[in-house]
């Protein structure tokens, strides 16, 4: 549907004016020292009361680059506080702290008495129609921006076989996530990289495959279904992992889903996987395609005491 050049150019025109009269130019805002982003962040969980860092990055279509060192920064001012999800170990919850609710506060007042002053000069019928405009407006834009997101994501192409990079992705991958939610370091990415190096070498054998997501030329997420290892007939799945932004758009359950049609057009008795406890996305994706825990136990293989589980799916 097409809209007239006019109310295109109208609705510039009084979107440039509303950013400067809220005070959007200057490098503060709502009579604070903190730039929107940080106001916009802090409102945002005064409403949600927890968030991760990323569902930050996403409320804010901003680089999770600058929204780390933007949360860290508050958590240094103690406007916020980080805490472990009770459902997954790898989310980092982020929280207002008294002081952050404190902020809030005064940013609320702040902000109802700028409403407020500007509605004086409007009748209470042309009020409801500035909130029932905003509103729709803003809407709108969240969702043009949302589909935009989708079409991105939905470029993500599944390719087959070794493709140049891999191994280095995969192990800057899981350096990268495992340092962050685990505690990993330098041996346990040695190991990564070790075993990735000599899985592909085997992948000219027909029961051994690997899978890679790419996104503009570049691999996000990888799984691989190594069919010589464990022996007896049985398949290993290994070095299943999505980067973060592109989760939550069915590119991991593909991965899985390609890998496990893989196992059974093999024949493979059983397929086995290795992870950590903690994971639970991950784990509801493994039993959603039928993997079992058969084992739950504590170890320092990878350098840091973790409790690892073990998943079986078996033949159908």
């Amino acid at each position: 549907m097409s809209v007239h050049p006019e109310i295109i150019e109208s609705i510039r025109s009084a979107s440039r004016q509303m950013v400067r009269e809220l005070g959007f130019m200057n490098s503060t805002l709502a009579a604070t020292n903190y730039s929107p982003s940080v106001i916009h962040t802090l409102l945002e969980l005064e409403k949600q009361k927890t968030m991760t860092a990323a569902q930050i990055a996403d409320f804010l279509g901003l680089e999770k680059s600058s929204i780390s060192r933007m949360v860290n920064k508050l958590i240094q001012e103690h406007e916020l506080q980080e805490s472990v999800s009770d459902h997954d170990g790898r989310m980092k919850l982020l929280s207002l702290t008294s002081k952050g609710r404190n902020t809030v506060q005064k940013i609320n007042e702040f902000g109802q008495m700028q409403v407020n002053t500007a509605m004086e000069y409007l009748m209470p019928l042309s009020q409801q129609k500035v909130a029932d405009g905003l509103n729709l407006y803003a809407s709108a834009l969240q969702s043009a921006r949302l589909a935009s997101q989708v079409a991105e994501k939905s470029s993500i192409q599944i390719k087959k076989g070794y493709i140049p990079g891999v191994v280095g992705r995969i192990t800057e991958m899981h350096a990268n996530f495992y340092s962050k939610h685990s505690g990993f370091g330098q041996f346990f990415e040695s190991q990564v990289a070790t075993g990735v190096a000599e899985f592909v070498s085997r992948l000219d054998h027909s029961c051994n495959h690997i899978w890679t997501a790419c996104l503009d030329g570049k691999i996000v997420g990888s799984i691989a279904i190594d069919g010589e290892d464990l022996g007896q007939g049985e398949a290993h799945l290994r070095w299943f992992i999505l980067d973060d932004d592109c989760r939550g758009y069915g590119v991991g359950r593909e991965l899985l889903s390609q890998a496990m049609k893989f196992c059974d057009e093999q024949g493979f008795t059983a397929t086995h996987l290795w992870t950590f406890k903690g994971l639970d996305a991950a784990r509801k994706l493994y039993e959603a395609f039928d993997f079992k825990l058969v084992s739950d136990e504590s170890g320092n293989q990878w350098g840091t005491i973790v409790s690892e589980q073990k998943f079986t799916r078996l033949k159908v």
